[in-house]
């Protein structure tokens, strides 16, 4: 009995700490939704098998035959069983019942769906049904038929075993006989589940506009002409048995059943198997184009509307390859924004300049947003710095618990600006948190990396404990504060003490003094885990990003409704579609036909509330979940201007559409069929041989043809598809998204979500990012530039590679990175690459590089053409810096010693020295002019003394 009151009182616990969770975030309609939703289903399923079980055992026992005369071997299989036959007869239904249960439990999202289906105004041209048919109705029905059919089946089996066993049915040499109540119990139980087979195969024609074949997903001209026919003539027979089993049941005779059901097996192999398969073979694989056509032509229309991609605007787009002078004279806007920040190079600048302390850390790669400054929008490369308490005493629970219990503030850099010494030029950074982006809450309670649980909130007047951030100068203070939000339950009373003493098994929770009734513990406090918990239904972006907004620091998490039953549409892989990121996100529904961002969500990153905005109205799978949950979902219209201007379009739809537009951009049937305009996706330039990446969308604030002016998108481009030696890395497609949601109150902006599609129509053939990278790898001056930024203690990192339609074709650019290879190292950057067609520049600023790859003048300026004075000096390695300076300094990346502006020039203008001496080197030679080149090589020499003394 201790040991059943343990296991129930921790049972409860777990019950009871979710209910205070989800009560203290406002959203215990969710979870008691899912309690009753489970309890319910598990009732229906538990009843729906053990009641008929055990009236079959029951009946099949009750109508036996009293004086039946039974073989020696049946008796004494009865002396063993009659003991337990009462045990048994319930204890059989029951654990039947249990299993059926527990089986169907989780069941209860396809009930609910079901019972509250939205229309989405899409009819299949198949049936003429509604989609929302195949995506609630048709899995409800089919769930229950084969629920059913298990029900009748293990009755059936049953029901045999007990009339066999107690003389109902006796076999004695080739002589079967039946006594009349098990020949009705048992021929209706078999008139019944062939009946639900009949339903079953009558459901099946509809599942064929889900089914793939090797061309496409959808209904085919053999399902149309031979499949579908198939099916409701074997359904028909089926139910033709059906009824013979329930006249045998009245006249005794067995003959016709049994002819029936081997008619029904013929008859699956002649019209279910052969005769689509001659089909096949005899009339559509010789004829397949034509015949497939308006098949196919449903499955191109269809995922299109799936995947959000009806109102694609193609664009053919005649790049040019020719770098004439001023060329980007009407691409001046774009050219300024062109961003050279990488976030996914620049997390060491950021931990080395904006850290401060062991136990403050940034993501590995960084976020992508953009903020209103000085009346401009500005692309920003932007982290929180969270807490990482790795870097404190996690022996001490006060330390764990209450002591370390957030990170402090956002940092942001201009996505388009560096220092003259190539540090990012930071519009928001330091501790206290100063900058451009005005005031706000600056504290991180929840994050990506939050602890598991911390315990906040004092009495008041009461001492505070947890340590707000550290001491700016020597000497000072470290500023220590008390939570005064809604964060998480109460520990206001002993019982909540000690269920989460038990919840986190830490008895500190209950004794310690420091926890009164003013406490509240923090945890599930990843964005991500309380959005999902919050919106079960929803699957979310895996890469939610802080903004500003309204003077608090929000995460921005998008969420996407999908489905695996939309008609004719193409099935893919969820996580394989974003596998252009390091350790793929699970989803419970992986392989999908049908998305939508249906949910724009917020956390607040000081108390952690969740607002849930219904972005997508006209998404039939979020009015439904509407209906199952009226109260969690917010109006667009409460969204605030402040919030729109943040909002963007999501990155892993948008990684989704451009793999289905690979194939799908192609919109006719015939070209379709050939199979000989695919696209792929290329590989990451920057990622491993050994491990290809896709290369990932980049947000960008550009142009696009079609565009009066520039907009903050999302791009990707496209390649032929090939393998090895075969493989062309030449540029076919590109694909932007317009990512600005506009910045007016609870209103979207026009051209938010616009796809619009360059097809490559020259003739000249445009090189892909590989083929850029190849050629920035190969090339001659540029690898004796590298050569020599790797002097010394140095490594070369290579930048994300951004494509970009200007000036009548398509610019590249590649920000190139040094830093040290010792202990204290983070990248500066040092270099940007560019090219454009066949002619490419490596200079020390984006404008520059921009000026002599356009014959010397562009035609317009790039952000970083004036740059940015160095904004100090950072402390020795191994200190901490001044988090007082809102911007420190850099490191001389050889030796990590600091650097002035002065000594970064020695080093700019030796490097140049002995680039330019090289090439004198190289000509000397060609010439066999060698007094110039002992000339070229003493000035060599004499560069490289310059740059290693100015790296000391």
């Amino acid at each position: 009995m201790v040991g059943v009151l343990v296991v129930a009182f921790f049972s409860f616990s777990g019950f009871y700490t979710d209910f205070l969770w989800y009560n203290q975030l406002g959203f215990t309609e969710v979870l008691t939704t899912q309690w009753i939703g489970t309890i319910a289903m598990f009732l229906v399923g538990f009843i729906a098998m053990a009641v008929p079980v055990w009236l079959s055992i029951h009946l099949a026992y009750r109508l036996r035959p009293v004086y039946a005369k039974l073989s020696s071997q049946l008796d004494r299989y009865q002396e063993l069983i009659e003991p337990l036959r009462r045990l048994a007869t319930y204890g059989i239904p029951v654990v039947l019942g249990l299993f059926a249960g527990l089986s169907i439990a989780g069941r209860w999202r396809e009930v609910l769906l079901w019972f509250n289906s939205s229309p989405t105004g899409t009819l299949d041209p198949q049936f003429g049904l509604d989609a929302s048919f195949y995506m609630f109705d048709l899995p409800f029905y089919r769930g229950v038929v084969a629920f059913a059919s298990a029900v009748i089946l293990l009755s059936l089996l049953l029901t045999a075993a007990v009339c066999y066993l107690y003389g109902s049915i006796h076999l004695s040499g080739r002589e079967l006989r039946i006594s009349k109540h098990a020949r009705i119990q048992i021929a209706v139980l078999a008139g019944v589940y062939l009946l639900l087979q009949a339903v079953s195969i009558w459901f099946d024609q509809y599942a064929t506009l889900t089914s793939s074949s090797p061309l496409f997903t959808g209904v085919n001209f053999t399902d149309a002409n031979a499949t579908i026919p198939g099916k409701m003539i074997l359904a028909g027979i089926a139910a033709l048995v059906a009824i013979l089993f329930f006249v045998t049941a009245f006249v005794g005779r067995w003959r016709l059943p049994i002819v029936g059901t081997a008619l029904l097996l013929v008859s699956a192999l002649v019209v279910g198997l052969a005769y689509p398969a001659l089909v096949q073979r005899f009339q559509v694989d010789p004829n397949a184009k034509t015949l497939e056509a308006p098949y196919l032509q449903h499955n191109i229309d269809l995922t299109r509307e799936a995947f959000g991609l009806s109102d694609v605007r193609e664009i053919p787009y005649a790049a040019t390859t020719d770098a004439e002078p001023g060329a980007l004279r009407s691409d001046a806007e774009t050219t300024a924004n062109i961003r050279i920040i990488d976030p996914a190079v620049v997390t060491k600048s950021f931990q080395q300049l904006e850290q401060f302390k062991q136990y403050y850390s940034f993501p590995k790669v960084m976020d992508v947003d953009r903020y209103e400054i000085d009346g401009r929008s500005q692309d920003a490369v932007v982290a929180v710095r969270e807490l990482n308490q790795s870097g404190i005493d996690a022996s001490k629970w006060v330390n764990t618990a209450l002591v370390y219990t957030h990170g402090y503030g956002l940092v942001a850099a201009y996505g388009n600006k560096r220092s003259s010494d190539g540090q990012p030029v930071f519009m928001q950074s330091g501790i206290p948190s100063t900058g451009k982006l005005g005031d706000f809450e600056p504290r991180i309670y929840f994050g990506e990396t939050s602890p598991s649980y911390s315990i906040v909130g004092a009495k008041k007047g009461a001492d505070p404990i947890e340590l707000d951030y550290p001491a700016s100068r020597e000497g000072d203070q470290q500023t220590y504060y008390t939570f005064t939000g809604d964060g998480g339950p109460k520990l206001d009373n002993v019982f909540n003490k000690l269920v989460y003493a038990l919840k986190f098994q830490s008895e500190q929770i209950f004794l310690s003094s420091d926890v009164t009734n003013n406490s509240q513990i923090l945890y599930d406090r990843s964005p991500l885990q309380r959005v999902k918990k919050a919106a079960p239904y929803l699957d979310l972006d895996s890469d939610p990003y802080p903004s500003v907004v309204d003077g608090r620091i929000v995460w921005i998490v998008d969420g996407y409704t999908t489905s695996a039953d939309f008609p004719y549409s193409k099935t893919v892989s969820l996580s394989n579609s974003i596998r252009d990121q390091e350790g793929r996100p699970s989803y419970a529904l992986d392989d999908i036909n049908y998305m939508r961002n249906s949910v724009k969500a917020t956390v607040d990153a000081y108390d952690g509330s969740v607002k849930l905005y219904a972005w997508d109205t006209d998404d039939a799978i979020l009015k439904t979940w509407q209906k199952v949950y009226p109260n969690t979902l917010h109006p667009i219209s409460e969204m605030s201007a402040d919030l729109m201007s943040h909002v963007r379009y999501p990155n892993d739809m948008f990684k989704v559409q451009r793999k289905i537009l690979g194939d799908y951009h192609v919109t006719n049937a015939g070209q379709f069929f050939s199979d000989s305009d695919k696209w792929i996706t290329p590989n990451d330039p920057q990622s491993k041989k050994d491990d290809p990446r896709l290369q990932p969308p980049y947000y960008l604030t550009m142009q696009m043809p079609g565009q009066e002016k520039p907009s903050f998108s999302l791009y990707s481009s496209f390649i032929p598809p090939g393998k090895g030696e075969d493989s062309r890395n030449v540029l076919t497609g590109y694909l932007a998204a317009d990512a600005n949601a506009g910045n007016e109150k609870g209103k979207k902006a026009e051209d938010y979500g616009k796809l619009r599609l360059l097809t490559l129509t020259s003739g000249d053939a445009i090189p892909g990012p590989g083929q850029v990278q190849n050629t920035f790898n190969a090339n001659q001056e540029v690898s004796k530039e590298i050569n020599l930024l790797k002097q010394g203690q140095t490594e070369v990192i290579n930048g994300n590679l951004l494509t970009l339609p200007v000036g009548g074709g398509l610019l590249y650019v590649q920000p190139v990175y040094v830093q040290s290879s010792g202990t204290t190292k983070f990248p500066l950057l040092q270099r940007v690459l560019v090219a454009f067609g066949d002619k490419i520049a490596f200079k020390s600023t984006l404008d520059e590089a921009l000026d002599d790859l356009f014959g010397g003048d562009s035609g317009a300026s790039a952000g970083d053409g004036g740059i940015v004075p160095d904004p100090g000096t950072t402390p020795d390695p191994g200190t901490t810096p001044d988090p007082g300076t809102e911007n420190p300094g850099t490191e001389n990346p050889g030796t990590g010693t600091p650097v002035d502006p002065a000594q970064a020039e020695a080093l700019r203008t030796a490097l140049n020295d002995a680039a330019q001496a090289m090439k004198d080197k190289q000509k000397a030679l060609e010439s066999g002019d060698w007094t110039a080149y002992g000339a070229a090589d003493k000035a060599l020499s004499d560069a490289v003394d310059r740059a290693n003394a100015a790296l000391k």
